[in-house]
């Protein structure tokens, strides 16, 4: 397999269907201006992630018969995965197993909730799992998840007995991190846009961290 690089960025993706992407946002948003507004936050994703230097980007998507198709048009030369597993966590420990068993030493999940997240949080999961101060790092949204996750090497017992839809789901995670003795680090808080109200978010709409499809999507609903 081409592993030009050690490290590796997944993004976690869906080929946006109207009325299985970004349902929280429904019916405040028709069905197919939620599925365009995610796709705006997706190409966002996509395009300031490639601003990262030296990092392999790999796409696991969910896997339906149009993905392939979609995706390879989205994002050519980004290689694809099926996500694999019953629920979040078993789709995330096996993205990761997988990236692993293709030769890289430091693996960051995020997925596209997170439109304008700064690079240098992205940058810095990596040095810490570089580093050795952490070999997991987290960055904590304020939902009480996380819009991100770093390993450098396999932590499978991070990701079983979680309910996931829970605002709880970082502190449990912390909670295994010290059960198991893994070291782990914290990132600056962040957000996903999950919810109407965050549409309304400053940072989102003033542009400060770049997602220009998403603020524009934005600034288009408020002219309707």
């Amino acid at each position: 397999m081409h592993t030009p690089h050690k490290q590796a960025l997944i993004i976690f993706a869906k080929r946006p269907v109207p009325g299985q992407v970004k349902t929280r946002l429904i019916p405040h948003l028709a069905a197919d201006e939620a599925a365009r507004f995610y796709e705006c936050m997706l190409r966002d994703t996509i395009s300031r992630t490639s601003r990262l230097a030296g990092i392999d980007r790999l796409i696991f998507f969910m896997e339906e018969p149009e993905a392939v198709g979609y995706f390879h048009r989205l994002a050519p030369g980004i290689p694809l995965f099926p996500q694999q597993g019953e629920d979040l966590g078993e789709r995330m420990a096996n993205a990761f197993r997988s990236a692993f068993s293709c030769g890289y030493r430091e693996v960051v999940i995020i997925g596209s909730d997170s439109p304008d997240l700064p690079l240098p949080c992205m940058e810095s999961a990596f040095v810490r799992l570089v580093t050795g101060e952490a070999e997991a790092v987290f960055g904590p949204s304020d939902d009480g998840g996380y819009y991100l996750v770093a390993l450098n090497k396999m932590h499978a017992e991070l990701f079983s007995g979680i309910e996931w839809s829970r605002s709880d789901v970082l502190a449990k995670s912390l909670v295994k991190v010290a059960e198991a003795g893994i070291r782990a680090a914290l990132l600056p808080g962040w957000y996903d846009v999950d919810r109407i109200e965050d549409l309304k978010r400053p940072e989102l709409r003033d542009g400060t961290n770049g997602a220009p499809l998403t603020r524009q999507f934005i600034e288009n609903l408020g002219k309707g």
